[in-house]
């Protein structure tokens, strides 16, 4: 004990939270979370132990004296402090080895391990054993905090580990599901620890998480909403009424992987929707989490649900991704709540936010994880699931709905291949989905009442189109849309075209595309209308999934063929037109990107040759889809290997496998501030606050509509340059300089924008 300093009772926190009641509270609101899912022997307690012991550092007489002194409600924090007698979270996890084995032998030793992981992380994340956790634990430090925590006399109901049994023959999905299993007991715990901290700070917080709405007045609004629309008495709206029926009534089917095929146009996100309200009524189900491939389009589909919920206020669904547009007044402490922990009935996010959290190690990320036991999950566009870490996502997958009460529905016009019985196979040791089930009773019939498009294919596969012959062609139509692969590939041919033609890319900040993409809406409108002026527009893929608009005639460079019928859906997309639409394939002067582009590029060949009928018939996507993933590696980055588990040690490479399963690599992604002219002035004022106050969490997501992603090489050249600016690490500016930044192509970055010779022309 520190000379001259006495504590009576033990602090958690500054003032005044007694440890004791922190350490209680934690273990019982861990051991509610873990019900969900681990409530097969009640008697194990992981959670609950996990919860009694994450905090038995905190009794050392170091850590009583600063945190006695402390007015900062982050003293507790141990990578925002320093000091030894600051840290806490060996203890705990010494503690369970100590007492485990005492009591329980071998088997406890091994259990202990689990608990190891999971107090030992509770601040910094969880770590691998091998370089990391077992090396903290052997150190005398470590072992000098549990002396000192236990020479306090923590009382005997805090050091007892009471009936605990330590089997770990419960584990949902025994080897190949443990280290999902130890992040969902993860999430338990930081969650509590996470809830009872705040509450202690802020006695108004709780009841800032309370107030949405539940999913069954959410699907009564939704049927209401549905029921009030006046629908004109058309084909393709008896179609869509057939597909939202179908849905209503596949959503009493037991539990699990669900597969919703429908053409674009076909009104799946609302079908999709009623399906998830509804199965979570017959099913139990606590949530739905409506996952997005795209940024670009989520914000879209929100709105969508907004306008359905209506009836119900403003909020009853909260969105959780990187460019959430709100400002300190109106993203309310409920919604910042939520997205911390998910608990909400209906969120909105992107795969990136869903499956780097089930994949994560940092206490941030895990902490929602138990929030999605029993949930409704819809994957939308569901074809857009990254390659390169196909397996180990089907895999998670898998366990979810084997064991953690989930249902999976796979939603899209272009289903991926990728069910374990019909299509992966077994011999090159791929792992599918197991028994996914098709809500559309005959899809083939389905997609032959929509069939809105003719495809007209290279008459040769070997031979390029030159930007200038396609440049040509493309301006020779009145209103169409042309998809390249590559930013580089659209301002070359944006170059070549009329003048008057409009430019997609993500070159343009957020703000900017939807300018120009309400702009196009416009003028398709026009068009309709008797508007005689030509509609041409150039565009990256950015369109391809959830953008609704609709062209006659859509140009679309050599690509896979999900890409190829996710351009036809922006042709002829509500059935207008006397005919059908064209959707014209060319092969470009140069192929695709390595990697993934050009291996989609080559498997859609592969398929497509000598194919005389619909190249789009949706037989063809099975070949496509298990000749693409045949030939790419499915955990090109090893999570799989870095997450099984040694039996003997229980050792697993958590930080590894978290800091590997990155779906977008922004190691070598610079982000940039652009200065978009009609909203000049209201970037102005936010880079103003930006540097009067510093980062705050709504000012960087208002920022984020403003911004564009170049690679980091790049933005090193340009800030080596003076064409941007470092006002914080991470976050680049663009200076002042309207050649940088062009009205219709966005941010330019070609290499004579930055030869200093450039700017005198």
């Amino acid at each position: 004990m520190i000379e001259g300093f006495v504590v009576k009772e033990p602090l958690a926190h500054s003032g005044g939270h007694l440890l004791v009641d922190h350490l209680q509270a934690v273990a019982k609101l861990s051991a509610e979370f873990s019900e969900a899912f681990d409530a097969v022997v009640p008697t194990q307690r992981w959670a609950y132990l996990a919860g009694l012991w994450h905090d038995l550092g905190k009794y050392r007489p170091g850590f009583q004296s600063y945190v006695s002194l402390a007015d900062n409600p982050d003293a507790h924090i141990e990578n925002k402090v320093s000091g030894r007698e600051k840290t806490h979270s060996a203890a705990g996890a010494l503690w369970a080895i100590q007492q485990l084995e005492q009591t329980h032998g071998s088997k406890g030793k091994l259990a202990a391990r689990v608990l190891a992981y999971l107090i030992a992380g509770h601040h910094a994340g969880l770590h691998n054993w091998h370089d990391g956790l077992k090396q903290r634990l052997d150190s005398s430090d470590s072992k000098q905090e549990l002396t000192e925590a236990l020479a306090a006399n923590p009382q005997h109901d805090i050091l007892n580990s009471g009936n605990f049994d330590p089997s770990l023959n419960h584990v949902p999905g025994r080897a190949g599901g443990f280290s999902l299993w130890v992040r969902m007991l993860f999430s338990c715990l930081v969650d509590a620890d996470f809830l009872d901290t705040e509450a202690h700070f802020d006695a108004s917080k709780p009841a800032h998480r309370e107030g949405f709405p539940s999913l069954e007045q959410m699907r009564v609004a939704f049927d209401g909403h549905m029921a009030s629309l006046t629908v004109a008495d058309t084909p393709v709206n008896a179609l869509r009424a057939d597909i939202l029926r179908q849905c209503r009534d596949k959503a009493t089917l037991p539990s699990g992987f669900f597969s919703l095929t429908v053409p674009t146009g076909g009104g799946k996100t609302l079908s999709s929707l009623a399906f998830a309200l509804e199965h979570a009524r017959t099913a139990a189900k606590r949530r739905v989490i409506y996952a997005i491939p795209y940024t670009s389009i989520i914000e879209q589909t929100a709105d969508v649900f907004r306008a359905v919920f209506k009836s119900l206020g403003d909020e009853v669904l909260i969105e959780h991704h990187s460019q959430a547009d709100a400002a300190p007044n109106d993203e309310t402490a409920r919604s910042r709540l939520a997205c911390e922990n998910w608990d909400a009935p209906l969120v909105v996010t992107t795969n990136v936010q869903l499956f780097e959290s089930l994949f994560a190690a940092k206490t941030s990320r895990c902490r929602k994880l138990h929030n999605l036991v029993n949930s409704v999950i819809v994957l939308d566009e569901a074809q857009q699931l990254p390659p390169a870490f196909l397996q180990p996502i089907l895999d998670v997958l898998n366990l979810l709905v084997q064991h953690y009460g989930v249902t999976v529905v796979l939603c899209t016009a272009t289903q991926p291949a990728i069910s374990s019985t019909t299509y992966f196979d077994a011999s090159k040791n791929l792992r599918g989905l197991e028994n996914v089930h098709e809500i559309i009773d005959n899809p083939d019939a389905l997609f032959d009442a929509l069939k809105r498009v003719s495809v007209e294919l290279p008459p040769d596969w070997t031979k390029p189109t030159t930007w200038a012959d396609a440049a040509a062609r493309i301006g020779a139509e009145d209103c169409v849309l042309a998809i390249v692969n590559t930013r580089s590939a659209a301002r070359e041919l944006q170059r070549l075209m009329p003048t008057d033609t409009l430019h997609l890319s993500a070159l343009m900040c957020g703000a900017h595309r939807k300018t120009v993409i309400n702009h196009i809406k416009e003028r398709l409108n026009a068009k309709r209308e008797g508007n005689d002026q030509p509609l041409r527009v150039v565009s990256t893929q950015l369109v391809e999934a959830g953008v609704d608009i609709d062209f006659p005639v859509v140009y679309r460079a050599l690509a896979g063929l999900d890409s190829i019928a996710q351009a036809a859906g922006r042709c002829n997309r509500e059935g207008r037109l006397n005919g059908k639409g064209r959707v014209v394939v060319f092969v470009p002067p140069e192929p695709s990107p390595p990697g993934h582009l050009r291996k989609g590029a080559e498997a859609c060949v592969s398929t497509l040759q000598g194919q005389i009928h619909d190249p789009l018939a949706r037989v063809l996507f099975a070949r496509y889809f298990k000749e693409f993933y045949h030939s790419v590696d499915l955990d090109s980055h090893r999570i799989v290997d870095k997450l099984k588990v040694e039996p003997r040690t229980l050792a697993i490479e958590f930080r590894s496998a978290a800091e590997a399963f990155r779906l977008i690599d922004d190691q070598d992604t610079a982000t940039v501030v652009v200065r978009y002219a009609p909203h000049r002035d209201a970037i102005e004022r936010l880079l103003g606050m930006l540097k009067a106050e510093g980062p705050q969490r709504w000012l960087m997501r208002k920022l984020q509509r403003y911004t564009v992603s170049i690679h980091q090489g790049v933005a090193n050249r340009m800030l080596r340059q003076g064409s941007l600016i470092l006002p914080m690490p991470g976050l680049y500016v663009q200076v002042d300089a309207e050649n940088l930044y062009d009205p219709t192509l966005g941010l330019i970055i070609d290499e004579d924008v930055y030869n200093p010779a450039g700017f005198a022309i």
